[in-house]
């Protein structure tokens, strides 16, 4: 376990039922005076641009509600106390989630928990989005619009992370960069992150602004980020946070052959859940359940989660979730590790089990059309 530890709180099923009373009859209940937890539990700390944060980060894309289903408010501001709770204090956010709706979410639990310096918020810009489709646009008028939008979603006037979610290839990276840096000297934004970048387009953007992150997909399933990007971020000192970590939840231990989806789930569309690759996925996803049990007595889900913090160069490993629940078992992903013999077996049961694999290229935004 990281030397850097921090001591934090998970509640149990009861007291969670009593949390989310609380927060439903509209915020009435002081944050101070909700009851004393009983269990303790380690989280794994690093630093981002000097601060420290949870090396488990709260993922907001399905919170959102718009590609992964409804969710009713007080549950998804539940969700945030109850990473808070658990020692968990980077959010990860989007306006594009929901179109706004995550990032309000975060806000409402900022003002329930009337904390803010407990919350390491990261958010991002840089999506447009119409009836034709999502499209990258990180121009100048569009940042400085989001920005405003962002700070009065969340009610704060900082950001402390801020990230272009995806490289718009119709706008100069230095001058994207070039009006970041004046909103941190503004104290707007406190660290500027990049995501979904490669390494070209990261040395473009230090060449500017200071750059604390990049945030790229990684997971079992996914590894591209391991030609270079990974390399290069740990030689320079650059943050690394993982979003699908568990692989649009194909790594939670949930998803079983066979079965379908709603038609607001963005799984309907994402190519490995459509066979024959489902199939081969599925299989890979058995064989990594049965090898945790064995070997660890952990479910296949804190084995995938335990996969990406044993990485070398990863910092951050983001958990989605939009039900408290659902970061049960964050307890069992923390205070063990993989040793070489385990990443290689696992290497293995990947390898063999999915001949045929696939990214996450469907979901890179248009280019927009001016």
């Amino acid at each position: 376990m990281d030397a850097r530890t921090s001591v934090s709180l998970e509640y149990g099923a009861a007291f969670m039922q009593l949390h989310m009373r609380m927060f439903s009859a509209q915020f009435t209940i002081p944050y101070s005076l909700l009851p004393t937890p009983y269990k303790i539990l380690s989280m794994e700390t690093t630093t981002i641009a000097g601060v420290k944060v949870s090396r488990i980060g709260l993922g907001t894309w399905a919170i959102g509600g718009l590609d992964w289903g409804a969710i009713p408010d007080d549950v998804a501001v539940a969700t945030c106390l109850s990473a808070i709770e658990r020692g968990i204090n980077l959010i990860d956010t989007a306006p594009i989630y929901g179109h706004g709706r995550a990032e309000e979410i975060v806000g409402k639990a900022i003002r329930a928990h009337g904390r803010r310096e407990d919350f390491y918020i990261a958010t991002k810009f840089g999506l447009d989005w119409s009836e034709r489709g999502v499209f990258a646009n990180s121009t100048a008028p569009r940042l400085q619009a989001e920005l405003e939008a962002s700070l009065r979603r969340l009610g704060t006037d900082y950001i402390d992370l801020y990230q272009i979610h995806w490289p718009d290839t119709r706008t100069p990276i230095a001058e994207t960069a070039a009006l970041l840096a004046g909103f941190q000297r503004q104290g707007k934004v406190r660290a500027l992150g990049v995501s979904n970048f490669n390494v070209a387009q990261m040395e473009e953007f230090r060449a500017v602004a200071p750059l604390a992150s990049n945030q790229p997909p990684y997971n079992l399933f996914e590894r591209q980020i391991d030609e270079d990007i990974l390399l290069w971020c740990a030689t320079n000192h650059i943050a690394i946070l993982t979003w699908s970590t568990l692989c649009r939840s194909l790594l939670g231990g949930r998803v079983t052959r066979g079965m379908n989806f709603d038609k607001d789930d963005i799984r309907r569309v994402d190519p490995k859940f459509r066979e024959p690759r489902f199939s081969q996925y599925i299989t890979a996803v058995e064989g990594l359940a049965e090898f945790a049990h064995q070997h660890y007595d952990k479910s296949v889900l804190e084995l995938a989660v335990r996969w990406v913090l044993d990485r070398p160069g990863v910092s951050v490993a983001l958990w989605g979730a939009k039900r408290p629940e659902q970061l049960d078992a964050v307890a069992g992903v923390v205070g063990w590790k993989l040793d070489a013999a385990a990443m290689a077996e696992i290497d293995r049961i990947v390898s063999e089990s999915v001949t045929d694999p696939v990214g996450p290229e469907y979901l890179a935004p248009k280019v927009r059309e001016d």
